[in-house]
């Protein structure tokens, strides 16, 4: 497919993941960032992907996916946390600018999972506002430590798995664009030492689902 046509949810996924494996062969095309495109947006905006991300300063959506003005509308959090303003964008993103494609990207080294799970482990926890992060992280370890998880990696994978599922589960409108075809959720692992996203589960794609595994 070509920018210019309208992605279907595969098309959208295949185009993003196409970006990333650019950005870690360390040849990026750079597209959609000059001024040309800059004078294109002004009118208005058809991104592919809602961006769903960590707020870690390492996962800029545009540099890893290797994308430009327009192409993705990002939403990020610490540890991925979604409350009522984070859904709300997402329902923005899919039912308004009709993107067909919901990433929730979360990463390994996450600190927001790592303070939780101390936090579960040892009962101490952050004061003001990144309790609340913290809080909200804990189902996902609570739930990675009753299967036996030890690995940081598992815990991530958990954490990616229940936000997508949390999405679809508060979401009634994202759900139904789901179940029509019209879009997909997908989960994403990103690696910060080489730059690889890895699937981890999706929803609305003929794709193999790692929690299945």
């Amino acid at each position: 497919m070509t920018d210019a046509q309208t992605p279907t949810p595969r098309d959208a996924f295949d185009l993003l993941l196409a970006g990333n494996e650019r950005f870690v062969a360390g040849a990026p095309q750079h597209p959609n960032q000059d001024a040309a495109r800059r004078t294109e947006t002004v009118p208005s905006q058809a991104p592919f992907a809602v961006l769903f991300g960590c707020s870690d300063s390492r996962l800029a959506a545009e540099i890893i996916f290797d994308r430009g003005l327009g192409d993705l509308f990002v939403v990020r959090t610490a540890g991925h946390v979604a409350g009522p303003e984070v859904l709300g964008s997402i329902e923005y993103g899919v039912g308004v600018l009709a993107a067909p494609l919901v990433v929730v990207l979360g990463h390994d080294a996450c600190g927001a999972v790592a303070a939780t799970r101390a936090a579960v482990q040892d009962g101490t926890t952050a004061g003001g506002y990144v309790r609340d992060v913290i809080e909200r992280v804990t189902p996902s370890v609570l739930a990675a430590r009753a299967a036996g998880h030890t690995d940081n990696a598992e815990f991530i994978d958990e954490h990616i798995r229940r936000t997508v599922d949390l999405l679809l589960e508060r979401s009634r409108s994202l759900a139904e664009a789901v179940e029509a075809g019209r879009v997909a959720v997908v989960g994403l692992s990103y690696r910060l030492a080489d730059g690889t996203a890895h699937l981890v589960t999706a929803r609305g794609l003929d794709l193999p689902d790692s929690s299945a595994a």
